[in-house]
């Protein structure tokens, strides 16, 4: 009567429905890690690119910018000369 016959017992408690559950979990479980995996790696190369973009552009300006006004108080250039150039880099 309590055995694992096809008559009651285990076999009726456990049908093939459990595991098809417990698949469907497995299946939304890697597309919700799946799906962080790629978030992250999106925002990763967005914060990369914006901060390298960043960095680069205000230092060349500003590097830029500075020699200018080293050659203007070296006396390299004149006045109408070096506010023509410093417009152009701003």
């Amino acid at each position: 009567m309590w055995g694992c016959g096809a008559e009651g017992g285990m076999a009726d408690m456990m049908g093939p429905g459990w595991m098809i559950g417990i698949m469907g979990v497995n299946v939304l479980i890697g597309f919700g890690l799946l799906a962080l995996v790629i978030v992250g790696i999106v925002a990763g190369l967005r914060w990369l690119t914006k901060s390298t973009g960043q960095h680069a552009a205000g230092s060349r300006s500003d590097s830029a910018i500075d020699l200018l006004r080293e050659r203007y108080a070296r006396g390299e250039i004149g006045r109408d000369e070096f506010q023509r150039m410093r417009q152009d880099l701003s």
